[in-house]
Order: structure tokens, then C-alpha cells, then sequence
């Protein structure tokens, strides 16, 4: 995955939080992952199962987050 891929997924999910009126930490500790892992996407390609998690709580599927 190319970097700029990464930074649209962090983008998106960004996005969808502040609709959601949440914050990356508390979208994190809902979805069972690591503090500071969303950040980290900045920079490393998630995991499928981590962005899953993400999407659950969003509300949204994995296509929309990384689309």
C-alpha cells in the first residue's frame, strides 16, 4: 500500500469520527485495539481485522474506510 493510501484510510476514518462526534481514542478503546494504533495508520497499513473492528463501531463497512 502506498503511503497516501494509508493517510486517505486515517482521512476517512478521521471523517467519520467527528460526524460520529467521538474521538480516535475513544473509537479505539471501543473497538478493542491498542491506544494510539489509528494514529499509527498514518505511516503502517492496519490490519484487516483491526479495521474491521473500526468499521463496527463506525457503522460503516471496510470498503468505506479505505475506499
Amino acid at each position: 500500500m502506498v503511503n497516501t493510501e494509508i493517510n486517505h484510510i486515517f482521512d476517512n476514518i478521521s471523517k467519520r469520527v467527528d460526524e460520529k462526534g467521538m474521538s480516535i481514542n475513544a473509537l479505539e478503546e471501543k473497538a478493542g485495539i491498542a491506544s494510539g494504533s489509528i494514529y499509527k495508520w498514518k505511516t503502517v497499513s492496519p490490519t484487516i481485522r483491526s479495521i474491521s473492528k473500526v468499521a463496527a463501531v463506525l457503522g460503516c463497512s471496510v470498503d468505506d474506510l479505505i475506499t
